[in-house]
């Protein structure tokens, strides 16, 4: 496991939510810390918080309760501004569900989000071709989603969430809805990510043991806790 210092750190994380009078406690205390540049795998049974956790450690969500802080950054300090700016600038997010604009090109998809940092239209356009062609896109850069199959949609997930050069990558499930084979192909793109120069921090949710031990190190919550870690080979 490579040890660059600590990048992110969770302190008493705590999540209730309300439904009602009635509330559910998911999270319950989660501490944890990331060492920069590794990568985290966060196995969970279905409803342990895994998702929620995910959320606020990259200010989707607030927690009701404890503190996080990333390369120096509190989370707590910051502004709902203040945080949509440190969260499209230094954090990519990969979904199960792709999440693309249905209306547009996956080259726009792809480049929509540094067109909202403000990057230059001529570089932007240059690096999300370069990014599309890293994922084995490059002939279809003029297709809408609705022409690829998930395995391309997540590919070109994976390179919208690259095209700020991000720190820390956020991927719920990233293989959960596709077949062993376009699943492999996804977790290959992770590992040469993961292996690349200045690599960013990775946290991956995952239900498959398998992929989890492809990281550095799994984190276990049970029962909206951090039950234990075990490092990777």
């Amino acid at each position: 496991m490579k040890t660059n210092g600590i990048f992110l750190k969770a302190e008493g994380i705590r999540k209730t939510y309300r439904i009602g009078k009635k509330g559910i406690q998911v999270l319950r205390g989660v501490d944890l810390e990331i060492p920069r540049g590794t990568w985290t795998s966060l196995l969970g049974a279905s409803g342990s918080g895994k998702t929620t956790l995910l959320n606020i450690l990259g200010t989707l969500e607030c927690p009701d309760a404890g503190k996080i802080t990333c390369d120096g950054v509190d989370f707590g300090s910051l502004s709902a501004r203040q945080a949509s700016k440190f969260r499209n600038k230094r954090i990519g997010f990969i979904f199960q569900a792709y999440h693309m604009m249905p209306e547009l090109t996956i080259l726009e998809n792809v480049m929509l989000a540094a067109q909202l940092n403000g990057s230059a239209p001529h570089d932007l356009r240059r690096r999300a071709e370069s990014l599309l062609e890293k994922v084995g896109l490059s002939d279809r850069v003029k297709h809408r989603p609705t022409e690829l199959s998930g395995g391309e949609q997540q590919r070109a997930a994976i390179a919208r969430a690259l095209i700020n050069s991000p720190d820390l990558i956020l991927a719920d499930e990233p293989t959960g809805n596709l077949d062993s084979k376009t699943g492999s192909g996804i977790l290959e793109i992770f590992q040469a990510l993961h292996q690349s120069q200045n690599a960013p921090t990775i946290i991956m949710i995952t239900h498959n043991q398998a992929v989890a031990d492809l990281g550095d190190r799994t984190l276990h919550l049970v029962d909206g806790r951090i039950a234990d870690s075990a490092s990777g080979d």
